[in-house]
């Protein structure tokens, strides 16, 4: 978009310059005038000029002699001392002296003409370059003093080269919403004519990432009308009453050039709940009035409507979001499936993409991304091809471009020990095969032990087969539990051990469990009671107990119990399909990493014949806890590389 009018300099900035001329004025050019007055020097050096018949003139005064060398012509002075000859030492010098006062500038005119006269000149400079841009800006000298009341609004008109509502994917109803207010503003007279008024105002609330800015730039695009555009952390300044006068300045220039729009990016900054406690932030309160009483005073705001946009919309001002003020809350929420492969499409257009390309499957593998997300993973994935040497993104690089915005990129340079892979691979394959022995579980997509920067040694990645899952039922959550456990019951069943490996999981299987608990009404003891509130969920879902404390021991309790009781069930299923588990372990360790078609041809899911392999194992004789992997078994291959760092460990067979 073009840029109509840009932020102007504050007048303290010229000031500040002007401060800055004068003292390197006065420290780089004084010194060069003074250095064409007197100098001083001692009365030895006198002698000796007089002496070689070096001195022109000389004056004797009460206090000092002030004479002129021939040769250069320059001044000195020094100081006089009881010397009876000097007269004839004078004559013989041929110098002529007499005792004739040298005039020389007053203290008072040495500082009138160093300080005071530039400071006069460089200030009456300022006051006309201030008088200048306030002509521009078209405020009062006392509503922008020194520029802090100043808005810094940025202006915007339509441009063919801006953003528009078909550069915005995955939001409709947020573009409904807002096409409607550019209809108005092309428009007034058809809604004028059956009584309707337009909101007169407009709150995008929505997670980061989702486009709420986006939605703004769109409607800038599209409207043929002044569009402001503001942070609202640019109201707050450090003397109190300057953020309201920004406010008054803002909708000065916004009722000058009605009908238009105005957009608050972030208005949490200024816009929070007035609590009235004692040494409260003034200068916020203060501009959140100024604004409120702009929004609906007794001076009409016709032709004006405000856009803002904000993360934490619990934490506004009641008598901001009320009717009247902000109308409409328009939510901006993450994508469903239909919305990420929308926009996937529309920012592959930036690109080289191949014609083979599933978007479909690319926006089913990054579930739960929110707009940003998926512009830096198609992005990603022409960086890729580009250090492929390739011209065009293709299918592969989509995918691989989700897993580096998930989990980082990966870590050439980690190079596990021969164990730590085992156990990796053990755990990783223990939270698919039990999400697969599971119902109402997504599928596996891939399972892979690559490390990644995130720190992550390996990771499994399920997808939904029907998109976003908007409900999810009690079984459905217990079952995600179970699958949290799987990578440490693998751990415990394969090496009689457990690791650090399961602290994310143990971290997300207790997470949930509390929230079935406390949250989702899932408890037979408390049932649909709600014991836990939620603050800031599109900033992470802050939450906070709102329970006695004997309630909230019982609530550890539930929660230890529920998540123990998954973990049995866990275990159990690992151990019934303990043949399996080996078997994927295996090729997983060998490829490092196996797609979900693989995963499944492995699995082989037939009940009958894994009840029969597990009752040959029962009879037969017990392999080591690693398994037979291959020609030489795991076992044998560990007690040979600890034999050879030198450490003495017994080994199960």
């Amino acid at each position: 978009m073009n840029e109509v009018k840009k932020p102007e300099r504050p007048i303290i900035f010229y000031y500040m310059v002007t401060l800055a001329l004068l003292v390197a004025f006065n420290h780089l050019f004084m010194p060069y005038f003074e250095s064409k007055q007197v100098k001083e020097v001692d009365y030895s050096t006198f002698i000796q000029q007089t002496e070689e018949k070096n001195v022109d003139k000389v004056s004797i005064k009460e206090n000092q002699i002030v004479f002129t060398e021939k040769e250069d012509g320059d001044t000195y002075k020094t100081g006089r001392v009881n010397d009876p000859d000097l007269t004839k030492r004078l004559y013989e010098s041929g110098a002529e002296f007499s005792g004739e006062i040298v005039e020389e500038m007053s203290p008072f005119m040495s500082i009138l003409l160093s300080w005071v006269l530039p400071l006069l000149i460089f200030f009456a400079i300022g006051q006309y370059m201030s008088r200048k841009m306030m002509e521009r800006m078209g405020g009062g000298r006392d509503s922008m003093m020194f520029g802090l009341g100043g808005s810094k609004a940025k202006v915007y008109i339509k441009s063919a080269q801006g953003v528009k509502f078909s550069d915005v994917a995955g939001e409709e109803e947020a573009k409904e919403n807002l096409s409607e207010i550019v209809s108005y503003l092309h428009d007034p007279d058809k809604y004028k004519a059956i009584g309707a008024s337009m909101p007169k105002g407009l709150l995008l609330v929505g997670p980061p990432g989702t486009g709420k800015t986006l939605l703004a730039k769109a409607v800038a695009g599209e409207a043929d009308v002044p569009f402001f555009s503001m942070s609202g952390s640019e109201f707050v300044e450090m003397f109190v009453g300057m953020g309201a006068s920004k406010v008054r300045d803002l909708f000065k220039q916004a009722k000058e050039k009605a009908p238009c729009i105005v957009f608050i990016d972030e208005i949490d900054a200024i816009g929070k709940k007035r609590d009235g406690q004692i040494g409260g932030n003034d200068e916020r309160e203060q501009t959140l009035n100024q604004l409120l009483t702009e929004m609906d005073g007794f001076e009409g705001n016709s032709g004006v409507i405000i856009l803002a946009a904000t993360n934490r919309p619990d934490s506004l001002d009641p008598a901001l979001t009320r009717p009247g003020r902000f109308d409409r809350r328009v939510p901006v929420e993450l994508p469903d499936l239909k919305g990420r492969e929308e926009i996937l499409r529309v920012h592959a257009k930036k690109i080289k993409v191949a014609e083979d390309v599933d978007y479909n499957k690319v926006a089913r593998m990054a579930s739960g991304a929110s707009g940003a997300e998926l512009a830096n993973i198609v992005n990603e994935a022409a960086l890729r091809a580009v250090r492929d040497d390739r011209n065009v993104a293709s299918q592969s690089d989509l995918e691989e471009s989700i897993e580096v915005v998930i989990a980082g990129y990966q870590k050439k340079n980690a190079i596990l020990s021969d164990k730590e892979k085992w156990t990796v691979a053990y755990h990783e394959v223990g939270h698919a095969l039990v999400a697969a022995l599971q119902t109402h579980s997504a599928p596996v997509q891939k399972i892979t032990i690559i490390p990644r920067t995130s720190g992550a040694l390996g990771y499994t990645m399920q997808v939904e087969e029907e998109g976003n899952h908007y409900l999810m039922s009690k079984e459905e959550l217990e079952n995600k539990i179970a699958t949290f456990t799987g990578g440490r019951a693998a751990e415990a069943l394969i090496f009689d051990t457990i690791t650090t490996g399961a602290s994310n999981d143990i971290e997300q299987a207790t997470k949930l469990a509390r929230a079935m608990i406390t949250r989702y009404g899932m408890s037979e003891e408390f049932g649909m009671v709600a014991l836990e509130t939620v603050t800031n969920r599109y900033l992470g879902g802050d939450t906070s107990l709102a329970c006695s404390i004997e309630t909230q021991t019982a609530i550890d309790h539930q929660v230890m119990a529920l998540v123990k009781k998954q973990y049995d069930k866990a275990y159990s299923l690992l151990e019934e399909s303990r043949d399996k588990l080996e078997q994927i372990a295996k090729r997983l360790y060998e490829q490092e990493t196996i797609t979900g078609e693989e995963f499944m041809e492995l699995l082989d899911l037939d009940k009958a014949e894994d009840a029969e392999a597990a009752e040959e194992k029962a009879e037969g004789d017990e392999e080591n806890k690693f398994g037979a992997l291959s020609t030489e078994s795991f076992a044998e291959k560990l007690a040979r590389q600890q034999e050879n760092e030198g450490i003495q460990e017994n080994i199960r067979e």
